[in-house]
C-alpha cells in the first residue's frame, strides 16, 4: 500500500495558499487557514519580507485512530512572502474572521527625488 503524506512540504506546495492583492492605498493579502485559531497566529515584517506562523491542531475529540483520509493540513506552519513596494509597516493591521486571515499593508509614501548638492572638495 502506498502512504501519502499530506504535509505542505512533501506535496511541495506551501501552506497555506496565499493572494494578495494591489489596491489603490494599500497591497491586500488574503490567506484562507481554516481550523487556526487567532491565538496561534504570529505576524512579523523586517525589511521588505512579511512572515506568518500559524499551528492547526487536529478537530476536538476525534482520535488519531479514528482517521481514514486527512488531506488537511495540520501541524506548525510558516510562510515568507516578499512585499513588492515599501509601507508603513507601523500602520500594518489584520484580521481573522471565519478562517480567513487578511492583511493591510498600507503603502508607503515614494519620496520626491532630491538632488544632492556637490561641492568642491578642494585640492
Amino acid at each position: 500500500s502506498v502512504n501519502l503524506s499530506f504535509n505542505g512540504i512533501r506535496l511541495g506546495r506551501q501552506y497555506p495558499a496565499v493572494n494578495m492583492y494591489e489596491l489603490s492605498d494599500e497591497y491586500l493579502l488574503t490567506a484562507e487557514i481554516p481550523g487556526t485559531k487567532s491565538e496561534d497566529l504570529e505576524l512579523t515584517i523586517v525589511g521588505s519580507i512579511l512572515t506568518i506562523k500559524g499551528n492547526r491542531t487536529d478537530p476536538e475529540g476525534i482520535p488519531e485512530e479514528r482517521f481514514r483520509r486527512q488531506e488537511r493540513f495540520r501541524g506548525s506552519w510558516q510562510r515568507s512572502l516578499s512585499i513588492p513596494d515599501r509601507v508603513q509597516e507601523e500602520q500594518l493591521t489584520a484580521e481573522f474572521n471565519h478562517g480567513v486571515l487578511r492583511i493591510h499593508l498600507p503603502k508607503a509614501e515614494q519620496g520626491e527625488p532630491r538632488q544632492i548638492p556637490v561641492t568642491d572638495g578642494g585640492v
